[in-house]
C-alpha cells in the first residue's frame, strides 16, 4: 500500500503503527516525527496547500487527512482521481480510539491500533472532577486567537478538570478574543501553546495586564506543548498523561 499523509500526527501514527518509507510516500513539512522516519518520505506541500501534481506523482493508495487541517477542495479532488481517503474528524480526545481503529483497519495494522486505542481508553477512565475553574488554550498571538470548546484542543484541556467554553458557537471553533471575551466568560486560567505560535510566558502576562486594566482578574497562565495540545492519534494516551500530571500540579 502507497500512502500520502496530510496530517502531522497521522504521519507519526502511521510510523508509530509499524509503516515506513516503502508505504508512506508522501507527507507535509510539519510532519517531523520520527525524524529519521519522514526524512526519507518525500514532501506534497503544506496541510492547506499540498501540491496535487505531486500527491498525483506519489501514486496513493489511500490519502491521509483531517477535516479541520485540510481543505475539502483536496478532499474532493482526491475523491475525483480514485485515491480512497480516511478522514480523521475528531473532536474529543474519547473519539480517538474509534478513529485510531479506523485508520488501522485502512492501512492494515488492527492489532497495533488496538494497542493504541485500549491505552488512551485506560487514561480516560482517571480523568479528574471538574475543578470549578474555567479556560481557554491559546493558539495565536497576531490576532490573539483561542481553541474553544468544541475543538479537540479545547477538549483536552477539559480532561484536565477546566470548563472550556464554547466562544462563538458557530464560527470555525478558534476565535479572535479580547481582554472583555475573558472576562465576560470568567476564564480563570490561560494555557498558552507552543504551537502553531511559541508564547512566551511575557506574551501571557501582557494578556493578564489587559484583562486587569479591562477591570478584570488576573488569569493564571501555564505553558503547554503545542504536540500534546492537538496531536491526536498514538501520541493521545502520552498526551493525555502529560496534562494529568498537570493538572495534579496545578490542584
Amino acid at each position: 500500500m502507497r500512502i500520502v499523509s496530510l496530517v502531522p500526527s497521522l504521519t507519526k501514527t502511521l510510523f508509530d503503527f509499524g509503516l515506513d518509507a516503502s508505504s508512506i510516500v508522501g507527507r507535509t513539512p510539519w510532519c517531523i516525527h520520527p525524524s529519521g522516519g519522514v526524512a526519507n518520505v518525500p514532501v506534497v506541500g503544506g496541510t492547506k496547500t499540498p501540491t496535487l501534481s505531486k500527491i498525483a506523482s506519489a501514486q496513493p493508495d489511500l490519502v491521509v487527512m483531517d477535516k479541520d487541517e485540510n481543505p475539502k477542495a483536496v478532499h474532493d479532488w482526491c475523491v475525483g482521481q480514485g485515491y480512497q481517503t480516511f478522514v480523521c474528524d475528531v473532536r474529543h480526545p474519547r473519539e480517538v480510539p474509534d478513529m485510531l481503529r479506523g485508520l488501522g483497519q485502512a492501512v492494515g495494522q488492527p492489532a497495533e491500533a488496538e494497542r493504541y486505542a485500549v491505552a488512551i481508553e485506560t487514561v480516560l477512565e482517571a480523568l479528574p472532577l471538574a475543578n470549578g475553574r474555567c479556560a481557554l488554550p491559546m493558539i495565536w498571538h497576531e490576532p490573539l486567537m483561542a481553541a474553544n470548546g468544541a475543538t479537540y484542543a479545547g477538549n483536552m484541556i477539559a480532561c484536565m478538570g477546566f470548563h472550556v467554553p464554547v466562544i462563538e458557537p458557530e464560527g470555525t471553533g478558534y476565535p479572535v478574543v479580547t481582554a472583555q471575551d475573558l472576562i465576560d466568560h470568567g476564564i480563570t486560567d490561560l494555557f498558552l501553546s507552543s504551537e502553531p505560535h511559541e508564547f512566551s510566558l511575557e506574551e501571557g502576562q501582557a494578556m493578564a495586564h489587559s484583562v486587569v486594566e479591562a477591570g478584570g482578574t488576573a488569569p493564571q497562565l501555564h505553558l503547554i506543548d503545542g504536540e500534546d495540545l492537538t496531536w491526536m492519534g498514538s501520541h493521545t494516551a502520552d498526551a493525555l498523561t502529560a496534562m494529568l500530571d498537570l493538572a495534579h500540579r496545578l490542584a
